[in-house]
């Protein structure tokens, strides 16, 4: 009998078809035995049609079927769409974590927050490190992107070698972070590059992705411009490099920053704790800032894609305790509106500008550039690389199609596939190609619950909120007899002029409850499971007559 070959497969579960909520895995064995190790394991967030749920993450189930041969978790940057997931979902997978130094602090503050600290094993490993993970011969090689240490790995096995690009960007002075380590990626090219598995985010924007180092030129320049006037950035505040370059050209213009939001005060902690930030100077607390004349004064807030809680936005409800903007100030938004976010971004903006704040955005001035890279930067990368097969990830399905499209025709690759979260593909020299397809989905975390996006609380959410509630409720006897209400009480009913409509339909709803329970026969009148099935079927009749919706309705029999 032929022995089994080993085989080296990728299989996504997060990340392919979305940007963000990252989860990928490399398994090498036979067909039927392999080890496997995660690369990044992150989350994305809810929107207006996920009611109640702020954060969604890959759905795990493959790996409980797989959890004795998992090696290791490691994160290639600390973004929360690769690594936010890991405190949340850890203790269903149980293994080591791996994370470079900027990422580890930011890992341990994760874990400590959930009483996970001494449990995970958690291992701080170098930049541009290698070491063994069983079959995997795992090499860091630094990229450049919007946080700090965002790295590839180089994946070796006796099957081939895979280069996971993680999130990045091609940029020659990013100023505080090292720069594209081109040597080691043409140092992998030459010795062969079986798949790269790449970043797509910005497959259809032409050209580069600008560098950081105009983006500081500009900031000076700009602040410079606003002289006697209070004044606020809003920036992400894990692009730690943007952060600096605030600092740096408030400085220049005889400000003194103070920071405002929980996540500003925690990036810039993890980022002194592995050298960052060094240059900056001393940072105003807020009750120091209130004191100064806000001529002298940057505030660098959170919340510049619209988030409610942020800082930015309670400044502009006039809701923060000490930081107060009015008019003739200027709130400068050094980041890009993130699809999905335009809502809740643009009312901030139009709630800032109603209290006569200048609002200046990247769209007037040069004040941001994207972490991911761009076609020429694409192109630039396959050069070095030179890889056999070509899997994009990190995209939408436009995206990775475009992506695999260059790939072939323009980037001089042989076989290109774009893959769907939970395919599982066989790379080899032949190309690659879906061999299973295993369980797949998403995960909300719902208040502290964790629970499947097919949970029918969502769905019973979205029904609340579209076409609103009424709930009745009726005491009966043991002898058939209605001895209390009908008593309907309504949720999310227009009320009309002086709530005359609700009140007409209340009024109706206790008339057909009590009809609907007259109507059955007098033996079946004490039976409470009878008596709440014919009521809700007519008052949900008469709903959907009267406002053509097709609400939740509840009737409650009660029994004395």
């Amino acid at each position: 009998m032929a022995k089994n070959k080993d085989e080296i497969v990728f299989l996504p579960l997060g990340g392919c078809g979305e940007i963000g909520m990252n989860l990928n895995l490399y398994g090498f064995g036979t067909k039927h035995k392999k080890k496997w190790i995660i690369v990044d394991i992150g989350v994305t967030f809810g929107g207006a049609e996920t009611p109640g749920i702020d954060i969604i993450m890959p759905d795990i189930e493959f790996l409980a079927d797989i959890k004795d041969d998992i090696l290791a978790i490691i994160l290639t940057h600390a973004h929360e769409d690769h690594m936010g997931a890991l405190a949340r979902l850890w203790t269903r997978i149980g293994c080591p974590v791996y994370a470079t130094p900027f990422t580890h602090y930011l890992t341990e503050g994760r874990l400590a927050e959930v009483g996970l600290l001494g449990e995970v094993e958690l291992h701080k490993i170098d930049m541009k490190a290698r070491f063994q993970l069983g079959p995997f011969d795992l090499e860091l090689i630094t990229l450049t992107h919007s946080i700090p240490e965002p790295n590839a790995i180089a994946i070796r096995t006796p099957a081939g070698l895979i280069l996971h690009t993680g999130d990045w960007k091609i940029d020659d002075d990013p100023e505080q972070t090292d720069s594209v380590d081109i040597e080691r990626l043409k140092a992998v090219g030459d010795e062969g590059v079986l798949a790269i598995v790449c970043d797509s985010t910005n497959v259809f924007s032409p050209g580069t992705s600008g560098s950081e180092a105009g983006v500081r030129v500009e900031l000076t320049k700009l602040i410079g411009e606003y002289k006697g006037r209070g004044m606020a950035v809003a920036s992400f505040a894990s692009n730690v490099t943007r952060l600096e370059s605030v600092m740096l050209a408030a400085r220049a213009n005889d400000r003194s920053v103070c920071l405002v939001g929980r996540s500003m005060h925690r990036m810039t902690e993890a980022a002194k704790a592995v050298g960052l930030l060094s240059k900056v100077g001393t940072l105003l607390s807020e009750d120091e800032a209130a004191a100064m004349p806000s001529a002298h004064v940057l505030y660098l807030c959170t919340g510049s894609q619209g988030e409610p809680r942020a800082a930015l936005s309670r400044i502009a409800k006039n809701e923060h305790r000490t930081v107060k903007f009015g008019k003739g100030d200027v709130v400068i938004f050094s980041s890009k509106i993130i699809p999905g976010n335009e809502i809740g971004i643009f009312a901030l903006q139009n709630s800032l500008a109603d209290n006569g704040i200048e609002i200046v955005t990247e769209k007037s001035r040069d004040i941001h550039v994207s972490g991911h890279p761009c076609r020429d930067e694409l192109k630039q990368m396959y050069e070095w690389t030179r890889p056999h097969i070509s899997i994009p990830v990190h995209g939408e399905r436009r995206h990775l199609l475009e992506h695999a499209k260059l790939a072939k025709a323009k980037f001089g690759v042989q076989h290109a596939l774009a893959p769907h979260n939970g395919e599982m593909i066989l790379i080899n020299t032949k190309g690659a190609k879906i061999v299973d397809i295993v369980p797949n989905g998403r995960l909300h975390e719902d208040g502290r619950v964790i629970v499947s996006a097919e949970d029918p609380s969502l769905r019973e959410r979205r029904k609340l909120a579209y076409s609103g509630h009424m709930a009745v409720s009726v005491v009966i006897n043991a002898k058939g007899q209605l001895i209390g209400g009908p008593e309907p009480r309504a949720s999310g009913f227009p009320h009309g002029n002086r709530g005359q409509y609700l009140e007409e339909l209340l009024d109706q709803t206790a008339d057909i409850a009590e009809q609907a329970f007259y109507s059955l026969k007098r033996e079946k009148r004490s039976d409470e499971d009878e008596v709440e099935e014919r009521i809700r079927s007519k008052v949900r009749r008469l709903i959907r007559e009267r406002t053509g919706k097709r609400a939740v309705v509840e009737v409650t029999a009660i029994k004395v």
